[in-house]
This record gives structure tokens, C-alpha cells and sequence, in this order.
């Protein structure tokens, strides 16, 4: 069987790191916690939310590495000197990963009612027509 990649295209010139792009999301998994939204807010914004009850804003940890917008929560285990009859609230740890396009930037952050959001933009795309002198050989 032959993979298509997208040098598979002759007229598709310079996406490669698209796919580079493409298999490193698909190699992040698909794990459920904590489970977030992703809304367009505007034509060049997004806003994504995540379900972080429990999670102070000392727990979390939000950066950007290599173009990925990376969010982690970490909980510290307080319960030391606390005897549980039954814990049905974990305190466990999570880590989530965005893939930003070129142009995106992470905005402000901040937390409300156990969510937090995480605000994005796009640049506005300008249109850009360049003639090409065509030179004598």
C-alpha cells in the first residue's frame, strides 16, 4: 500500500512542514481529561476552555513550545493528613496540546467558575500580488 503524502502533489510546493504538522498531532493522542471546547470568538479569534474543577491557578502552567500551545495541571496532594472514606475526586494530572498555525498568537488567559480560557488570534491575512520580472536568458 502507498502512502500519500503531500509531495505526492506536484503543485503543492513548501507544505511539508504541514505535514510534519499533521503527524505530530496525530501522535498526541486522544486522551479525554480534562475536556475542553474550542469556539471561534471572531472571524480572526478563538477562545478555548477547559474543565480544570479543583485546579487552582498555581496548578496550571500554560506556554507556548515549537508553534504548540502547551497546558498543563498538576495538582499538589494535600490529603497527607486527611483520611478519605472514599475518593471519588482525583487529583491527578493532565497535559493538553494545540498545534498553532503560523500567525496565531496566545493571548490572555484566566480562570472562571473551574474553566479556563485561553484566548487566541489570528493575524489578518493581507492580499499580496507580486509581479515577476521575466528576464532574457
Amino acid at each position: 500500500m502507498t502512502k500519500l503524502t503531500l509531495a505526492s502533489y506536484p503543485h503543492m510546493l513548501g507544505f511539508e512542514q504541514l505535514e510534519r504538522v499533521l503527524e505530530r498531532t496525530a501522535k498526541s493522542g486522544n486522551e479525554g481529561y480534562p475536556p475542553f471546547n474550542i469556539e471561534q470568538t471572531s472571524d480572526y479569534s478563538y477562545r478555548i476552555t477547559l474543565a480544570v474543577a479543583g485546579f487552582a491557578e498555581d496548578d496550571l502552567s500554560i506556554t507556548v513550545e515549537d508553534r504548540q500551545l502547551v497546558i498543563r495541571g498538576r495538582q499538589r496532594d494535600d490529603g497527607e493528613d486527611r483520611v478519605f472514606l472514599h475518593r471519588g475526586i482525583a487529583a491527578r494530572q493532565f497535559q493538553r496540546s494545540f498545534v498553532l498555525a503560523d500567525g496565531v498568537d496566545v493571548g490572555e488567559a484566566q480562570m472562571e467558575n473551574g474553566l479556563l480560557h485561553v484566548d487566541l488570534t489570528r493575524a489578518k491575512p493581507e492580499t499580496v500580488v507580486q509581479t515577476i520580472k521575466i528576464k532574457k536568458g
